[in-house]
């Protein structure tokens, strides 16, 4: 099994992040407009993609201003399954943002391609929560 680890320093508390992960306003000017988004655990937030079929992660973690953990129970077959954890630490003034996405069954091509997206999503969650301005799907031009 291979995973994904990407590390970004932001600068703002853990709380913004955490905030800007956890709400359909921080998460529709990070990665899609079209999604549906709970704040709880064990519920289902879902993403979408222009005409591909939607995402689905179940919340299975929670922890104010430190991790949050996703479940993939839909999407593409090779993130069906994997887990996606955002970890924050706070270290002087900065908050560090960790995302791995856990429990790929192999590196492929689309493995690598992902490990590109989620540095741009780190990227886009960065300028959302410094600048108040993400660069969601709807937005790139790549």
């Amino acid at each position: 099994m291979a995973d994904i680890e990407i590390t970004n320093y932001l600068n703002v508390s853990p709380r913004v992040v955490h905030q800007a992960l956890t709400s359909k306003k921080g998460l529709s000017e990070t990665w899609t407009r079209q999604c549906n988004v709970a704040n709880e655990k064990g519920s289902i937030n879902v993403f979408e993609f222009g005409d591909e079929s939607p995402t689905k992660f179940r919340i299975d973690e929670l922890l104010a201003n430190k991790e949050i953990r996703w479940f993939c129970i839909e999407s593409d077959p090779e993130w069906v399954g994997t887990t996606i954890i955002f970890e924050l630490e706070e270290n002087n003034g900065k908050t560090s943002v960790t995302i791995k996405q856990k429990k790929w069954k192999e590196i492929t091509e689309f493995y690598r391609w992902c490990n590109y997206n989620w540095a741009f999503f780190l990227y886009s969650l960065k300028r959302y929560c410094e600048e108040g301005k993400g660069i969601p799907f709807q937005e790139r031009n790549f």
